[in-house]
């Protein structure tokens, strides 16, 4: 029988976000910064097969979302393989894939074959010579490929994730705006986040959510409507006709831990409860003992990960004076 996971504060956790890889093609400044970055080798991080242990535990207790994330997923080998065989295991709902859109267009197809059922590209910018300034890379015109192959192809809903950066592509949030008039993407404009970067680095880049709400209400009227994700509702905004919507992920000035639903499982195996929480349960350890049978791998887990749900704090540390989280970054910890 399909369990349920209630943490301690009444939230039914039912999210898991799964990081493949650390590695990643690009080096955007936030996530993947060109200094002081050590890859784990092979050896270190989780096989399909030991993800695919995990999951289907997880899924026995309660989870019913699936996202894939990195580092850039699509760098693994066989990704496809995994997102068919992950399609397989009964009680998965949603099966959904994060990636920075460079090999997209040539994955597209097969990732929708093999059953995953929708994607999410981070995008910080429409201009070529900033894209190239964000991430070391000039890869514009492919992640633009990318998301018209997904859209052909019928993708629904196809989601950009925008990461807000003062002086840097805080004068695009209107041009972003305005693609949701043209097509049925899902424009969501995230907060700079403390991670990986010194208080001042990330003040000097910061820009709230009501102010980047008051650049999109400056193109047009914004109606209010709800989205409902996986049987959630989920407030978002649109312009009258438009054939996308807005939304706006607000972290540090507007935190939704309430309302949290997610466990993070990092490439090399250690599920998290909170992004901005140090308290990790070591699930590849019990993997790779290799002197216990099946059930007892199986009971292990569960009661672990039992654990971490247990463990998760009622609100995130960024809520906390001064917080910065320097000892990880995204790429790291897992987008």
């Amino acid at each position: 029988m399909k369990g349920i996971l209630i943490d301690r504060f009444g939230r039914n956790i039912n999210y898991l976000r799964v990081s493949i890889t650390d590695r990643c093609n690009l080096r955007c400044i936030y996530c993947n910064p060109e200094a002081n970055i050590i890859y784990k080798n092979q050896q270190q991080i989780l096989t399909y097969e030991e993800i695919l242990k995990i999951v289907k535990v997880c899924v026995d207790l309660g989870i019913t979302k699936i996202r894939l994330t990195g580092g850039e997923p699509l760098v693994r080998k066989d990704v496809v393989c995994l997102v068919s065989l992950l399609s397989k295991i009964k009680g998965i709902e949603d099966l959904s894939l994060t990636t920075n859109g460079v090999f997209l267009e040539a994955y597209a197809k097969d990732l929708k074959k093999a059953g995953l059922k929708r994607i999410n590209i981070s995008l910080d910018t429409l201009d070529r010579e900033k894209y190239k300034f964000i991430t070391k890379f000039d890869g514009l015109h492919k992640v633009l490929n990318g998301i018209n192959k997904s859209l052909e192809i019928g993708f629904y809903p196809i989601k950009i994730n925008v990461v807000v950066m003062k002086n840097i592509n805080e004068d695009e949030i209107i041009e972003f705006a305005k693609l949701t008039l043209k097509e049925p993407l899902h424009i969501r404009f995230i907060e700079y986040m403390p991670i990986g970067c010194t208080k001042d680095e990330w003040e000097e880049k910061f820009v709230p959510y009501n102010k980047i709400k008051n650049y999109c209400q400056s193109l047009s009227v914004l109606k209010e409507i709800k989205i409902f994700d996986n049987n959630t509702a989920i407030t978002s905004y649109q312009f009258e006709n438009a054939k996308g919507t807005i939304s706006f992920i607000s972290p540090v000035s507007k935190p939704f831990c309430d309302r949290c639903s997610r466990l993070r499982l990092t490439s090399d195996g250690n599920l998290r409860s909170c992004l901005f929480s140090s308290q990790m349960v070591d699930l590849k350890k019990i993997l790779r003992n290799n002197n216990v049978n099946n059930q007892v791998v199986y009971n292990a887990l569960k009661q672990s990960i039992i654990h971490a749900v247990k463990i998760k704090p009622k609100e995130s540390q960024i809520l906390c004076n001064n917080y910065i989280y320097k000892e990880l970054t995204m790429c790291q910890i897992g987008g």
